[in-house]
């Protein structure tokens, strides 16, 4: 398939950071993504949770599983709109590579034991550690650390950042993947997007996260059919699956309103998008990075998809519940933390050889206390917790 004028084109990419020759037979963004899939960090994604921890049953979704969604659907936009497949994709499994075990509650436990150790950190955000996994933290290559993707898949992976940890970056990498950041709030910004690859995979993710959160939630108990008629995007698919499908229940009903609700929104963003590029006429990949975002829903979808989290996030994600699980893991969190900085000696030799003053040509040192970060970022939900129940001898998920 032909690649839209303004889509990405591996050829004309911006390079990694360590040149290599090109693979014979596939574009840098087949590589990219061939090196995500047998990174370590990939492998642990099916054991890190979603909204519910791993013990809690076999068949909610994992960051791996939500991560293929995530590909799936904007491999699919991407096809429609001429977009390059590849870099969608490649984006799509590697975002979520920076969560640590727990979810969001371990992340924002990470985050409140940096800054309770070291006020002056700047403590821990998901996106800038999938960046730190894929640039640093991976050891599968001689020559350097990380995978050393190209700079569009790696733009595509940092799609949040603060400015504090952007000009960090940007001091390391001027010009690179945080400079929209570091630029955001000036007129005369180079740039303010990234390409629209990144903006899909953006959307695909919020795409796939509420409506399979709706999938999870209505089988673990703690959301009801009945509860979400209350949301108009939900009870307006689920009406037509019933008109069509006169006597539709249980979850054969659920799932048939998922899909119409999937589809619906794919199709409004693929006419969206059109529409936004009809009006811009970006003429190539740099034009689309100084305009304003143009991978987007239409506002009435736009205002239903938000509804639709607003209700996820009152009677999914605060259910007493979930946030009786979250409390724990944010303990266990917690505790792994001030172990490990009172006593490096209980993580492996190859992360206290992480600490500055140990650096070699090769390795780069970190302050201890982004190390320990490292090391508990990269757990997943079970391995946390039998190293919590070793050193603290206590079982805090009973299975």
């Amino acid at each position: 398939m032909s690649l839209a004028r303004y889509a990405c084109d591996p050829a004309a990419s911006r390079g990694r950071r360590f040149a290599e020759p090109p693979a014979p037979t596939r574009s840098e963004f087949q590589r990219d993504r061939d090196r995500i899939v047998h990174s370590t960090a990939f492998r642990r994604l099916v054991y890190k949770t979603q909204v519910f921890l791993n013990h809690e049953g076999d068949l909610f979704r994992t960051r791996l599983t939500h991560s293929l969604e995530v590909a799936q659907l904007g491999r699919s936009i991407a096809r429609s709109l001429q977009l390059n497949e590849d870099l969608v994709e490649a984006i799509a499994l590697a975002h979520d590579l920076g969560h640590t075990p727990f979810g969001h509650a371990g992340q924002d436990a990470l985050n409140a034991c940096l800054k309770s150790h070291n006020p002056a950190s700047a403590g821990f955000e998901h996106n800038l550690q999938s960046l730190r996994v894929v640039d640093a933290l991976e050891e599968r290559y001689p020559a350097y650390d990380g995978l050393n993707l190209s700079f569009e898949t790696r733009e595509g992976i940092l799609k949040h950042c603060s400015r504090r940890n952007a000009l960090h970056i940007e001091a390391r990498e001027p010009g690179g993947v945080a400079r929209r950041f570091v630029e955001q709030d000036k007129s005369t910004a180079p740039w303010l997007q990234p390409g629209l690859e990144a903006q899909l995979a953006n959307l695909a993710d919020e795409i796939a996260y509420n409506a399979h959160d709706i999938d999870d939630g209505v089988r673990s108990g703690l959301l009801t059919l009945e509860q979400l008629q209350e949301v108009a995007l939900f009870s307006q698919y689920s009406s037509e699956a019933l008109a069509q499908h006169a006597g539709l229940q249980g979850r054969r009903w659920l799932f048939e309103t998922i899909r119409r609700m999937l589809s619906a929104q794919v199709y409004d963003v693929m006419d969206a998008t059109r529409a936004a590029l009809d009006q811009r006429h970006p003429e190539n990949v740099s034009a689309v990075r100084q305009s304003a975002a143009l991978v987007c829903f239409t506002p009435e979808m736009a205002r239903k998809s938000a509804d639709l989290k607003r209700f996820l996030f009152q009677n999914l994600y605060r259910h007493p519940q979930v946030l009786e699980t979250t409390q724990a893991a944010q303990q266990v969190v917690r505790d792994l933390f001030e172990i490990y900085m009172a006593d490096p000696a209980q993580m492996p030799q190859a992360h206290i050889d992480r600490f500055d003053g140990l650096e070699t040509p090769q390795r780069a040192g970190a302050r201890p206390e982004r190390v320990v970060a490292d090391y508990i970022a990269g757990m997943t939900d079970r391995f946390a917790s039998r190293e919590h129940e070793r050193l603290k001898g206590q079982t805090v998920f009973l299975s």
